[in-house]
This record gives structure tokens, C-alpha cells and sequence, in this order.
């Protein structure tokens, strides 16, 4: 097993961030989403530090639920008293209860199953739900109805596919979606139900299913004629090019990093609003919160409280983050990094860690 954790800072509580299994983790890709952590859990105001796990291996090999159990035995000095493994890709409600089986420990890991006592990430949507949260609040803010709003989404994974399904409810048009396998639009709107039913029965193959007049070019989604574009996927998906290409007049970070200084200039310039990822994507954080209180509880946390909380703290964030942008004339990453920063270093300050100047 060869693996690796990353606390970036645990001035406002113990490191908590999910872990992923990927044949090509690395270090400094762990280390980035380490820090986006720290600044996720300062800006929805929660009381854990950054952290992030990585673990260098194939989630669909036969040796799996060895690999994790490795890896919580060689992590047992840090889980869970500087670090509580989560969910992130490749890593399933199965491995954190492994997690918790193999160190003895019921606090090890939280997303294990509900049958054990954890919140049902996936079955919720949280992080989707607050996505598209941060949409609506993001659009009412512009004047814009939810109601009819086109939206794209890339990566219709469990991201992808619960914001998608929470805005439809509220009645937008779903335009566009992409899997790892391909692509789909209509500009007159996909059947977001259909398209859920095919997910869950196919997985990332439900593309296939997709008339031949509706599929297109790997990464077209990003492109399409919309007004609201959700990158659900990976980082780094939008360099300077796409970002001159994106006809959306708001991009809501589901994925973390989508996008990078150069792009976000790019779109800046181009009157395109930009929600953050660790603004618009922290509704796993703050579920996760819920998660880590209830890990010793003998009491399910309640749904829909997490829901209420999750759709609350997001629209209250997007409007501080965009308002106060729009007030300093900063970008939006930054009003949010410096908000997140106050936070982190304030915490610092007081427990004594800041440099003392020379």
C-alpha cells in the first residue's frame, strides 16, 4: 500500500477531509485539496481543520478492502486524533466502514452506512444539494428566475446528478450533462428524471442510451449555450482557452479547482460570475459536521435538518462571497479566500501558532 495524508491546518479543530483511491494520487495533488479543506471548513464557519488522504491504488481491484485496511494500520497514530478519513472518489461507504472495523474504532471514519449509523451522503446529495443552492442564490441575486434557467452540467456523477436533480425541482432546464464516457445536449432540455433512472440502472455508460442527434464532443458541455454552468468533474477542467469559449453567464464550482487564477481572469473579464468551489461545494463539509458529531451518538442525525442547514449556510455564503466581491472589486476566489483566511488566522493567533516577528 503506498499512500499519503496531508494536514494542512488544524488551528480550528482536527484535520477532516476525505480520502481518495486513484492509481496516480500524488502528493502535491493531495496537498492542494488539503488546503482547499482548510478554506472549506473556515468559510462555512465549522470547527475542523484541512486535511486529505490519497491513496495510490485501483478501486477496482480484487485487493481493495486490503489495501484500505493497510492503510488505516499505517495511519493508526493520526486516525482519528489529528485525522477522520471521509469519502472522496474511489473510496465507498464499504472502505470507511472498513476503516472503523480494522482500527476498532467507530470514530475512525465517517460516510460508512447508514445501517452503521452514518449520514447517507449520496442518498442526500448533500454536496449537490448545496451546489445548486448556490445557484439559485447566486441567480435570485442577479434578478434572475431559477424558474426555466438552463443549466449544464459536467460529470454526472454524485455531484452532478443531485444538483441536477434539485434544480429541476425548481424548476430549471437541464441542457447539457456529461460522464467520464461522454457527452449529452439538448437546447430544449434533457428529461432530468429519465436521465437520473439511466444513471443509477448504467452508471457512466447511460450516455450511450442518448440519441445520436444529442451526443457530443467530450468537454463540448462546457461550451453550450447556457445560463448556468456547473463543473461537476475534476480540477483543472476550465484553462484560458475553454474560459473564452464558456457561453454561461454564471459557473458554480461543484468539482474543487475547476478552475485556476489564469481562467478566472479570463472570465472575469468576460462579465462571467464565478461562485468558488469550497463555497458552492461545502455541502459535504457541512454534512460531514453532522457526520463527525454523531460518530460516538447513539441517534442518527436527521435529514432533513442537514438539508435546511446545508441549503442555509450555502446561499448565505454565495451572497457574502459575491457581495463582497462586488464591493472590493476583488474576484470572488479571493473575497472568499480572505474571508476563509481571517478565520484560519484569527484561530492561529489565538492559540499562539503565528510567527513572532523578528
Amino acid at each position: 500500500m503506498r499512500g499519503v495524508l496531508v494536514i494542512d491546518n488544524t488551528a480550528r479543530g482536527s484535520g477532516k477531509g476525505g480520502t481518495r483511491m486513484a492509481p496516480g494520487v500524488t502528493i502535491g495533488e493531495i496537498a492542494r485539496l488539503a488546503r482547499v479543506m482548510t478554506w472549506k471548513w473556515a468559510a462555512v464557519d465549522l470547527f475542523h481543520g484541512g486535511a486529505k488522504a490519497g491513496i495510490a491504488a485501483d478501486p477496482d481491484s480484487p485487493d481493495k478492502e486490503a489495501v484500505v485496511r493497510a492503510f488505516a494500520r499505517r495511519l493508526a497514530d493520526q486516525i482519528p486524533a489529528s485525522y477522520v478519513p471521509g469519502l472522496d472518489m474511489g473510496m465507498t461507504e464499504h472502505d470507511a466502514a472498513i476503516i472503523q472495523d480494522e482500527l476498532g474504532d467507530r470514530g475512525a471514519a465517517v460516510g460508512v452506512p447508514e445501517a452503521l449509523g452514518g449520514v447517507p451522503y449520496d442518498q442526500l446529495g448533500v454536496t449537490g444539494h448545496g451546489v445548486a443552492e448556490a445557484a439559485v442564490a447566486a441567480l435570485q441575486r442577479a434578478g434572475k428566475p431559477v424558474s426555466g434557467a438552463r443549466i449544464a452540467v459536467q460529470g454526472f456523477g454524485a455531484v452532478g446528478a443531485a444538483t441536477a436533480a434539485r434544480l429541476h425541482e425548481l424548476g430549471a432546464q437541464l441542457v447539457a450533462l456529461s460522464t467520464a464516457d461522454g457527452s449529452v445536449h439538448d437546447p430544449n432540455g434533457l428529461d432530468v428524471p429519465a436521465w437520473l433512472a439511466a444513471k443509477a440502472e448504467f452508471g457512466d455508460t447511460c450516455v450511450a442510451k442518448a440519441a445520436p442527434a444529442q451526443r457530443i464532443a467530450h468537454g463540448e458541455e462546457l461550451t453550450v449555450d447556457c445560463d448556468v454552468l456547473i463543473p461537476a468533474a475534476r480540477q483543472d477542467v476550465i484553462d484560458s482557452s475553454v474560459a473564452s469559449r464558456i457561453r454561461a453567464g454564471l459557473v458554480v464550482e461543484g468539482a474543487n479547482l475547476p478552475t485556476g487564477p489564469a481562467s478566472r481572469a479570463a472570465l472575469a473579464a468576460r462579465g462571467v460570475e464565478i461562485v468558488p468551489d469550497f463555497i458552492a461545494n461545502a455541502g459535504g463539509a457541512i454534512a460531514a459536521g453532522f457526520a463527525m458529531d454523531a460518530r460516538y451518538s447513539a441517534f442518527r442525525p436527521e435529514p432533513a435538518r442537514i438539508l435546511d442547514e446545508v441549503a442555509t449556510r450555502t446561499r448565505r455564503n454565495t451572497l457574502l462571497v459575491l457581495d463582497t466581491a462586488a464591493e472590493t472589486g476583488v474576484l470572488p476566489h479571493a473575497a472568499a479566500l480572505e474571508m476563509a483566511q481571517q478565520r484560519v488566522g484569527e484561530a492561529m493567533r489565538l492559540r499562539g501558532r503565528l510567527p513572532v516577528p523578528a
